[in-house]
C-alpha cells in the first residue's frame, strides 16, 4: 500500500558493495537491523543528550531520544503510506557520529580538528556506517543500502558545501547532495525535532530547571496543559507533566502529517525522484505550527540549554574532551595498541583524525576514566 512517491526496494540504488538479496527481509529491514547490532548504536546509551549521563537514570540519552525519534517518525511514515522501515532505520541512526557530551563534545572536536576541516556529528555518522564499524570481512563499516546514506548525510537538507569525508565518500558512492532527501528521510529528519523538544520540556521539568506554570505561555503546551489539568484539579506534578508532553507530540504530529499531505497534493510527485528534485521540502509543519516550534526551542535555548547549571556541565566536558584529544594527538603512542598502529608516524593530520574517531567513539563515562587514565598517576593504564 505504499504511495507512488515512496521508496521502493525494487527501485534501490543498492549498496557499494554488492550482496545478495534477503529472502525474508527487505533491503531497509536489513539496513535497521545493522544499525541496532553496531557498536556505535549500543553506545548511544552511555551518550550525553543534555544531562551528562551520571546525573540520573530517568533523563534522555541518545539512545532514548533515538528510539522515540523512531517511533514518531515510523508512526508519521505509516499515515503517509511511506516505507515505514527506510523511516526507522534512519531514525535510528541519524545520531551514531555523536561524541560523548552531546554538543559541549562537537564543540570541543570541532575546535581541535579546525586544521583538518573540522568535525560535524553528521559526516561523523557516515564515518561510522561507511568505515568505522569492524562487523564484515568483505568491507569496512555496514554497508548500508544507498537510501540510508542518502537520508543520513542530508539529515539537515541539500548540502552545498559538504564535510570533507562526505564529499571524499560521494565522489566514489554519488549520494546527490545537491537535492533534498527521500519522504522518509525528510519525515525521520523532522521527527527528531519533535522527539527533543517534546522530551526536553519534560526533562528540564523533572531536573526542577522550570515548572507547568513557566511553560504554560507557549503556543501549543498551553493548549496542551490546560487540557490536562482539566482531567483532574489535584493531578500530581508527574502526571501532569506526562499527560502535558503526551499532548504536545500528538499535535506537532497531527500538524506535520497533515501539513505534508497538502504540500505533497500540490505537488503530486509520481515517484521519490520527484521529491527529490523539488525546489522545497515535501514534509513540514504548517507556518502556524512551525512558529509554535519555534517559541519552544527558543523558551528552551534560554532556560534549559544555557541554564548556568547546564552550562556548568557543558564547560566541563567541553574542557575534557579538548583536553583529551590534546593529550592523544601530542602522543599518539598513547594509544590503545589498533588505533596506535592507524595513527601512524609523523603525519600529523592522520593521527589528529585517527584521535578524533577513537574520542568521538567514547561514551561519556569512559571519556572521564580515559581522562583520568592519561593524567592520574594513581590510575592504572
Amino acid at each position: 500500500m505504499l504511495a507512488p512517491y515512496a521508496v521502493r526496494a525494487e527501485t534501490s540504488r543498492g549498496r557499494l558493495h554488492p550482496e545478495p538479496d534477503s529472502p525474508s527481509r527487505s533491503p531497509w529491514q536489513r539496513d535497521r537491523d545493522r544499525i541496532i547490532h553496531s557498536s556505535a548504536f549500543r553506545k548511544l546509551q552511555y551518550k550525553t543528550q543534555v544531562f551528562v549521563n551520571h546525573v540520573g537514570d530517568f533523563y534522555r540519552t541518545r539512545l532514548t531520544h533515538s528510539l522515540e525519534v523512531a517511533q514518531i517518525a515510523r508512526s508519521a511514515a505509516r499515515e503517509l503510506n511511506l516505507d515505514e522501515d527506510l523511516t526507522e532505520a534512519l531514525a535510528l541512526a541519524h545520531d551514531l557520529g555523536h561524541p560523548p557530551f552531546g554538543h559541549a563534545g562537537e564543540d570541543a572536536l570541532n575546535i581541535r580538528m579546525k586544521p583538518w576541516g573540522g568535525f560535524d556529528h553528521n559526516a561523523q555518522t557516515l564515518r561510522v556506517v561507511t568505515r568505522l564499524e569492524s562487523r564484515y570481512a568483505g568491507f569496512d563499516g555496514l554497508n548500508l543500502t544507498w537510501e540510508t546514506l542518502e537520508g543520513l548525510v542530508k539529515h539537515n537538507g541539500p548540502l552545498p558545501k559538504p564535510a570533507p569525508y562526505i564529499q571524499a565518500y560521494t565522489a566514489r558512492h554519488d549520494l546527490m547532495l545537491a537535492t533534498h532527501a527521500s519522504a522518509e528521510a525528510q519525515i525521520a529528519a523532522i521527527a527528531d525535532d519533535v522527539a527533543y523538544h517534546s522530551h526536553d520540556l519534560d526533562d528540564g521539568m523533572r531536573f526542577g530547571l522550570f515548572g507547568p506554570d513557566d511553560i504554560a505561555h507557549l503556543p501549543v503546551v498551553h493548549e496542551s496543559l490546560a487540557e490536562a489539568r482539566r482531567l483532574s484539579f489535584d493531578m500530581p506534578p508527574q502526571r501532569l507533566r506526562h499527560e502535558t508532553i503526551r499532548r504536545v507530540i500528538n499535535v506537532l504530529v497531527s500538524d506535520l502529517v497533515e501539513e505534508t499531505r497538502t504540500r505533497l497534493a500540490a505537488l503530486d510527485p509520481d515517484s521519490p525522484d520527484r521529491i527529490r528534485r523539488a525546489k522545497k521540502p515535501v514534509v513540514g509543519f504548517s507556518p502556524r505550527m512551525a512558529e509554535a516550534n519555534h517559541a519552544i526551542k527558543e523558551f528552551l535555548r534560554a532556560r534549559m540549554y544555557r541554564h548556568w547549571r547546564v552550562n556548568r556541565m557543558t564547560s566541563k566536558a567541553r574542557r575534557l574532551t579538548e583536553e583529551l584529544f590534546a593529550l592523544l594527538h601530542a602522543d599518539p603512542a598513547t594509544l590503545p595498541d589498533g588505533w596506535r598502529a592507524q595513527a601512524g608516524e609523523g603525519q600529523p593530520a592522520q593521527a589528529a583524525q585517527v584521535v578524533c574517531d577513537y574520542v568521538a567513539g567514547m561514551t561519556d563515562r569512559f571519556a572521564q576514566e580515559e581522562y583520568k587514565r592519561l593524567t592520574d598517576l594513581a590510575m592504572p593504564g
